[in-house]
């Protein structure tokens, strides 16, 4: 007798008949159907289109040439490094050499191929991820020793069905130090039936050791153009319709990468009805539209930040990030500098027709130095967004910036103003700013010239700063530091020098510097001890002359006119090409001894030369 729950099956002639009527709550019964239905799982575009030769890889042109030809002349690596950003096939390559190296051919009798079958159970197998001598593993979640000295035992055994067994180790980078030192030697001389490729996104992780036995491929973003074509071919295969400045949306979204690019389509198609316009991915993927990067191209660089406040509302209620926006238009300025640098550019099909059209016409009118100029706001301005609490407040005013500058002369365009006649600032300065620098100057009728230092034979010792020079040629560093900070020098009378050293200066400083001059020259100096007050040290000379370089500079018209014209430019450093390792300037020679002393600036109404100007950061 059976239980209450009985499991025995039920003989179909004895079962009763099905229940005729509705059911007990008036319903009418489920009809039940005769066999279940499987639905077939969806796969993603990144894995259905998934390349399975090497014709199928798009970009790779240098790395798919020099495989086949190893593959054809017999001498393919053991080992393979495949680099590149995420998205760019390098897993997918690495699965193609797998089955390059094991395929064999329809009939059974083939060899290692570059074009490998597809049919053979080796090429199924590996195409299927589910072959037992293709090993494949996550260095990002296996980095530990252990986990390598499981791949070199199993390189011990030969394969099970196929030709060569390849390890495919992904992101190999994250192993770990000891897991990189485990795997050298076996590395270097692998057993003739196992192969080696690696993947990585972050090459210089790579240590040198596990490089330099390995054939290094570097996989290139793929270019947008090659990526809007891609596309194009898969959204006919799946019966799409998407208008080209969509796909080129896309392709540029994809930043070089093929499975990014492939996602986005996915969820495109996913999202759209009909036809898939570019308005439609915008607003997907939470972008600008291209054209209101154009119009806020325009409005900035016409100076209206009216507009350009318009538009970036515009896009905050479509949802576009603000800090995303001024990376677009940071992509477009790089692109228009392209095309103001390289005209030939505008008949390149790398580029989009918007970008080849608006972007020549912005190249055409605007100048390299503004450009340029934008370029560092606005990389600056997106390094302020990011960090800003408030990103669209942040992005609002990096723009109100760019707008402000915009009708502003640039640095060399004022320049040229203030010395042509602009502003009475007076004539082009006769001197440059801080001195002399290989510079000739007329002032009162009588020339000064800097003087050209010598290249003499030996060691010149004409001053204490000559040796104080010589002695940090000799790499003394604690000796060559002292005589600059410690020491005041009271008489310098070759071979008898005379110094008044400070507190901190060793007792040792005298005895050393006398035995290397003596050693050098062949004469005996005598460094003396004095207490008088003597010289300031040499950098604190070096400090005072810097100090008044840039008083000086401060002080010239044309600088004046620069600060008036950038409030909040500040000078920086004043270079003096005649000035030496100290910042003290060179001995001023003068041809005619009886012309009274000259001053260091010429006055602004003196000739102006300009053979080796002086060079000054503000």
């Amino acid at each position: 007798m059976s239980g209450l729950f009985q499991d025995d099956p039920v003989d179909q002639d004895d079962a009763p008949p099905p229940p005729e009527g509705p059911g007990l709550f008036g319903d009418a019964l489920p009809v039940a159907l005769a066999e279940p239905v499987h639905s077939t799982p969806y796969r993603v575009l990144a894995r259905k289109y998934r390349p399975t030769t090497f014709d199928d890889l798009i970009g790779q042109e240098a790395m798919v040439r020099t495989l086949r030809n190893a593959f054809a002349a017999g001498r393919v690596a053991h080992a393979f490094m495949l680099t590149g950003v995420r998205g760019v096939g390098k897993t997918t390559t690495a699965r193609i050499i797998a089955r390059a190296l094991n395929c064999i051919g329809p009939d059974g009798s083939g060899g290692p191929t570059a074009d490998p079958c597809g049919v053979c159970a080796n090429c199924i197998g590996i195409m299927a991820d589910r072959h037992p001598d293709v090993v494949e593993m996550d260095a990002a979640s296996r980095t530990g020793i252990d986990d390598m000295r499981e791949v070199i035992e199993a390189t011990r055994f030969r394969p099970m069905q196929a030709r060569t067994k390849v390890f495919v180790i992904d992101e190999i980078h994250m192993l770990s130090r000891h897991a990189f030192n485990a795997l050298l030697k076996t590395l270097e001389e692998p057993p003739a039936h196992v192969k080696f490729v690696f993947a990585t996104t972050e090459i210089r992780k790579v240590p040198i050791t596990v490089l330099s036995r390995c054939q290094r491929f570097d996989l290139r973003r793929v270019r947008i153009a090659e990526l809007s074509q891609l596309f194009a071919r898969i959204a006919t295969k799946e019966g799409v319709t998407i208008e080209a400045a969509a796909l080129d949306q896309i392709a540029r979204s994809a930043d070089g990468s093929v499975r990014d690019g492939l996602s986005m389509l996915d969820q495109a198609i996913a999202q759209a009805e009909g036809v898939i316009t570019s308005a439609q991915v915008v607003d997907m993927l939470g972008l600008a539209d291209r054209e209101a990067v154009f119009e806020l191209m325009d409005a900035v660089m016409a100076g209206k930040p009216a507009a350009a406040l318009a538009i970036t509302d515009k896009a905050y209620e479509r949802g576009a990030d603000l800090g995303t926006l001024l990376q677009d238009l940071l992509e477009l300025l790089h692109t228009v500098t392209r095309l103001k640098s390289v005209p030939s550019l505008r008949e390149s099909h790398d580029l989009p027709e918007a970008e080849r059209t608006r972007g020549a016409e912005f190249a055409d009118r605007l100048t390299v130095p503004v450009l340029a100029r934008a370029w560092q706001m606005l990389l600056k301005g997106i390094g302020e967004v990011e960090i800003a609490p408030d990103r669209r407040a942040a992005a609002e005013m990096v723009l109100i910036r760019l707008c402000h500058v915009s009708d502003m002369p640039t640095p060399g365009d004022l320049v040229r103003r203030l010395t042509s006649g602009g502003p009475p600032v007076g004539p082009a300065p006769s001197a440059p700013i801080g001195g002399g620098g290989g510079v000739r100057a007329v002032a009162n009728g009588a020339p000064m010239i800097a003087a050209e230092p010598a290249a003499p034979a030996g060691p010149r010792l004409g001053t204490f700063r000559d040796v104080v020079a010589w002695v940090g040629e000799r790499k003394e560093a604690m000796l060559h530091a002292h005589l600059l900070h410690s020491v005041h020098l009271v008489r310098f009378a070759p071979p008898v020098i005379e110094l008044r050293p400070q507190p901190e200066a060793p007792r040792d400083l005298a005895s050393r510097l006398a035995a290397m001059l003596s050693e050098a020259t062949g004469t005996r100096w005598t460094i003396a001890m004095s207490a008088a007050p003597g010289e300031a040290t040499i950098a604190e000379q070096g400090s005072a002359a810097d100090t008044a370089r840039k008083t000086a500079a401060a002080d010239h018209p044309l600088v004046r006119a620069i600060m008036a014209a950038f409030p909040g430019a500040r000078i920086d450093t004043v270079h003096d090409k005649t000035a030496d390792a100290y910042g003290l300037p060179a001995t001023l020679v003068e041809p005619n001894t009886g012309a009274p002393d000259m001053p260091d600036f010429a006055p602004p109404d003196a000739e102006y030369f300009d053979e080796e100007p002086m060079e000054m950061d503000l």
